[in-house]
């Protein structure tokens, strides 16, 4: 007859024990995502920019506009905007203050958002004017541009390459952060280009693409997808949501995968530039 080893009388109070704390955990953590969720389910809340011509624009004619319509649409909700200057306390005065559940466009990597799956890789672009002896000119190395004055925003990426490059004997600087109500450096840069009073301009794509393409004016813009000194020029666009709403970054990531052609084609008309993930070759198209 086999024997019967004697039942341990503590691994019952262990297993309830343990029973109730995993019921405690998970009431716990049930009533603490219903508290911290803040994520409205009426609306499709966007933290933006006013004046961030081209991408946002308080008349909703900006790209990140029509991107958050998209996205509205397909959850069924209308689009309310959290309008603050894109400077100093943007996201603490809109994101984290709960005036709104989503920033469209936000660089991958800055810790103080949870990072969606990016949505578009751009660069830095040269633009001169189409006519000009600077047209086919591809890379800051290009001795091309040893003589001419290029205007870039001062602490910039691309402002460290042309200082590898030597160039910033004869360079135009212009202001890295400005409530754009009041002054854009962009503006400015394209006035001082259309005017001579600079040759190129190195200016982020996604701004400058689509000035150039809205206003018709007569100028390449090239990304500088061939540099291979650090800093990158090319970086990768998220959305930014609070840290700790996972669901909603997994909810907004799935509506990214689904439209991402559509998001492509609203980039595209509008004029910004797309590259690959890597930042090495224009993106393909379809």
């Amino acid at each position: 007859m086999p024997s019967v080893k004697p039942r341990n009388p503590a691994l019952g109070h262990d297993r309830i024990l343990g029973t109730a704390l995993a019921l405690l955990t998970f009431w716990v953590g049930a009533a603490g995502a219903q508290t911290s969720d803040l994520v409205s389910r009426t609306a499709f809340r966007v933290c933006s920019d006013p004046a961030a011509y081209p991408a946002s624009t308080e008349d909703g004619t900006g790209y990140e506009n029509k991107i958050a319509e998209l996205l509205a649409g397909e959850l069924g909700r209308p689009v309310e905007y959290a309008w603050y200057p894109m400077s100093t306390g943007f996201i603490r005065n809109t994101l984290a203050a709960a005036r709104c559940d989503v920033v469209i466009g936000y660089a991958q990597g800055d810790e103080m958002v949870l990072n969606t799956n990016h949505y578009l890789t751009s660069a830095y672009v040269l633009v001169v004017p189409s006519d000009g002896p600077l047209a086919e000119v591809t890379e800051l190395s290009d001795p091309k541009l040893q003589e001419a004055t290029i205007g870039v925003i001062a602490g910039s990426p691309p402002a460290t390459h042309m200082a590898q490059q030597g160039l910033l004997d004869d360079i135009r600087s212009y202001d890295l952060f400005a409530d754009r109500r009041y002054k854009s450096p962009p503006d400015l840069m394209l006035a001082d280009l259309e005017s001579g009073a600079i040759d190129a301009a190195v200016m982020w794509g996604p701004i400058a693409g689509p000035m150039v393409k809205d206003r018709g004016l007569p100028l390449t813009v090239t990304p500088l997808i061939h540099e291979t000194a650090m800093p990158h020029l090319f970086y990768r666009i998220t959305m930014g949501v609070r840290q700790g709403e996972d669901a909603w970054k997994r909810e907004l990531n799935s509506l990214l995968r689904r439209n991402q052609d559509r998001i492509d084609t609203i980039l595209r008309e509008a004029g910004v530039p797309l590259v690959n993930d890597m930042g090495t070759a224009l993106k393909s198209e379809g």
